[in-house]
């Protein structure tokens, strides 16, 4: 048997005039802890992505090699006297060259994402708007610290010294990865405003090929034409080689030092809202 009991009439009353309950606001706003959070694990998502996809590492780990041992033993000679003389010159230059022409991966392969609707998915979450774009290209870092170290390992086997010593040569690999970090913000704008990955590679290679070969990396810019030099005053590259042959032959900080970290900070601070806008709008 149930017993119902009454309820009291003054209690009831008393509840239905009460308050409602406060509705949470509900804010769209991220904070930077939070953004950080997320473009890590976007990193590491992008490193998964290696792992489940080694194929992707044959332009860090091949190309390193060939260069090198190609560039020394058949330039050596012609350029530098003999393969020793020729190595401080080439192995800091094949190292900027193989940095950051694997910075230009990066276009492509996000090209490659948005074309698959991977970054579709990625606007409908509760993340940061840069995250998608941040941990992708944070995850590349990965790549061009492989490739440092492979270039600086080969150079060591074939006869290379670096007078800067370790420190010189930890410095020299640093400031390139960070500079190659912020050209990687350029074709990152190419990557999202590109049509396809095809054109995204083609447009990044017609561009950095040309700034690689006549920054001195291969050759020391003092044998060019005068007019060739003066390009070279506002080429990034130049400015890389300059500070990575100076850190590593004599571990020597100078003014290009200061040029390259601060033309990385403004690239960063120019491409990073762009790319943003720009995938924000195709994506």
């Amino acid at each position: 048997m149930t017993t119902l009991t009454a309820q009291d009439p003054g209690k009831a009353e008393a509840a239905r005039h009460a308050a409602p309950f406060a509705i949470p606001e509900v804010s769209n706003r991220i904070s930077l802890r939070q953004t950080a959070a997320t473009s890590l694990t976007m990193a590491y998502r992008g490193i998964l992505k290696i792992k489940h996809n080694p194929e992707q590492l044959f332009d860090v780990t091949i190309q390193p090699i060939l260069f090198t041992a190609l560039f020394a033993y058949i330039f050596g000679g012609a350029i530098g006297g003999s393969v020793s003389n020729y190595l401080p010159t080439l192995i800091p230059g094949i190292l900027v060259q193989t940095v950051v022409l694997t910075s230009v991966v990066t276009g492509t392969q996000l090209r490659e994402d948005m074309d698959k609707g991977v970054f579709d998915r990625f606007k409908s979450l509760p993340i940061a708007r840069i995250s998608p774009l941040a941990g992708a290209l944070i995850a590349d870092m990965v790549r061009y610290i492989l490739a440092t170290t492979l270039t600086v390992l080969v150079g060591l086997a074939i006869g290379y010294r670096p007078q800067g010593g370790v420190g010189g040569v930890v410095v020299a690999g640093v400031v390139i990865v960070i500079c190659s970090f912020a050209i990687s913000w350029i074709w990152a704008l190419v990557g999202v405003t590109g049509k396809s990955a095809a054109g995204v590679q083609g447009i990044s290679m017609m561009v950095m090929f040309p700034l690689t070969f006549m920054s001195g990396a291969f050759a020391l810019t003092s044998t060019m034409p005068g007019w060739l030099q003066a390009i070279n005053h506002v080429n990034p590259v130049y400015y890389m080689v300059n500070v990575a042959r100076a850190l590593m032959n004599g571990n020597a900080y100078g003014s290009d030092l200061i040029y390259s970290l601060v033309g990385a900070v403004v690239v960063v601070a120019i491409f990073a809202p762009l790319s943003i806008k720009a995938y924000m709008r195709r994506a």
